[in-house]
């Protein structure tokens, strides 16, 4: 079975700094040593100063706005209060000398990517690219993130198997909103004839939104609603650290991708509402969590779940929730998709060996272990009570 659903342009993790220039130029080891001292963040954040942001910088920043935000509590006492654009070029600098050159090409290519489409691409429903809460969600969804209490976020949620929560999200009239706007970014790369890069490795339908200018809503999505959530549900993968995110729509009909195989997300926490329209089929089906080690072990029983898609209604589980689509066998079906990342989790995960906390698999693996060392206790004191008695 496929279980390789990882995002092409994934965002690749830091890697150890190399003696080279931002121009690729290679420089001695005591110049790199130099640049790299003159250079430096504090290794204890300031928790007391409140970053700036630097989303409407995104276009002109090499790396991702979220990042320089999360920098810059670690920035020298001589930076930190200067100008945003100082501090701007400070990190600018840093991240540059810790970037690998093949990724900061890649990262450059998809800035100039995203910028053509944003320039020539004409919105056609303006008020879905910033964040209106009351105009997107139902009343009881705004509720229950306003009161942010296990006990609120539960009264609205059915939990139909472990660590699979669905919920009412989306008001129709901001699905219907949405749907629109993704038929007019279809007819646009109809008409221009712009290749767009699809979502995912696995979808050959469907467009990635936020390449459309609709980053800054869905991030905000993610910060304030999603995360909210996770940190209650999901903190063991990383759900109170989320910090980026890749959304996308996926479009199912049987002119269209038909069924999505067996795999699991390039997410630590994906979200999943179904925007309409009417359609058959297209069951979602879960058998279990998994982390890489055991990511085509068998099913157990108690693992199983299909479940049918309602538009408005989100669906929410961890990124390695296996999981897949039966065929739409009637009508058209589009979802929208949010996978939520966390860089912390990820680099903590290098680390770790054991996933009991939330693999099943390393669950069930540590509870066999804990049961053979009790046996072999029993059987030990057994023998040693026997030896007494003769």
């Amino acid at each position: 079975m496929s279980v390789d659903g990882s995002f092409d342009r994934r965002r690749e993790q830091t890697q150890a700094i190399t003696a080279a220039n931002g121009n690729g130029v290679l420089v001695s080891t005591s110049t790199a040593t130099a640049m790299v001292s003159t250079h430096r963040l504090k290794l204890n954040p300031n928790t007391e100063h409140k970053p700036d942001s630097y989303e409407d910088l995104s276009l002109t920043l090499k790396f991702n706005p979220l990042l320089f935000s999360c920098l810059e509590r670690y920035l020298p006492p001589s930076i930190i209060s200067a100008s945003r654009d100082s501090k701007a070029q400070f990190m600018s600098d840093i991240l540059l000398k810790y970037s690998p050159e093949g990724e900061r090409i890649r990262a450059q290519r998809h800035k100039d990517y995203k910028q053509k489409i944003i320039t020539n691409y004409q919105q056609r429903h303006k008020e879905l690219y910033s964040m209106h809460a009351t105009n997107f969600f139902v009343p009881s969804f705004l509720k229950a993130i306003h009161e942010n209490t296990e006990e609120s976020l539960r009264s609205i949620m059915a939990e139909p198997a472990p660590g699979i929560f669905t919920f009412d999200m989306l008001q129709p009239q901001f699905c219907d909103m949405l749907l629109e706007e993704v038929e007019h970014i279809y007819k646009w790369v109809c008409d221009t004839n712009c290749k767009i890069m699809r979502p995912n490795t696995m979808n050959k339908f469907g467009a990635v939104l936020d390449d459309f200018g609709l980053d800054n809503m869905l991030d905000k999505l993610m910060e304030d609603f999603i995360r909210p959530i996770s940190k209650i549900f999901f903190p063991e993968v990383g759900g109170t650290t989320l910090d980026s995110h890749h959304g996308f729509v996926v479009q199912y009909g049987l002119d269209k991708d038909v069924d999505l195989g067996f795999h699991v997300d390039d997410a630590e926490v994906t979200l999943n509402v179904c925007l309409g329209t009417e359609f058959s089929g297209g069951e979602l089906f879960f058998r279990g969590v998994r982390c890489e080690k055991h990511v085509n072990t068998e099913t157990q029983a108690e693992e199983i779940l299909d479940y049918s898609h309602v538009p408005g209604r989100a669906v929410l589980h961890r990124g390695r929730h296996r999981h897949g689509a039966r065929a739409t066998t009637n009508g058209k079906r589009i979802n929208l998709i949010l996978w939520c990342r966390s860089s912390v989790f990820r680099e903590l995960k290098k680390y770790q060996k054991d996933f009991s906390s939330w693999c099943g698999e390393c669950q069930r693996e540590k509870k066999e272990r804990q049961q053979l060392s009790i046996s072999a206790t029993k059987e030990e004191l057994l023998k040693k009570d026997g030896e007494s008695a003769s």
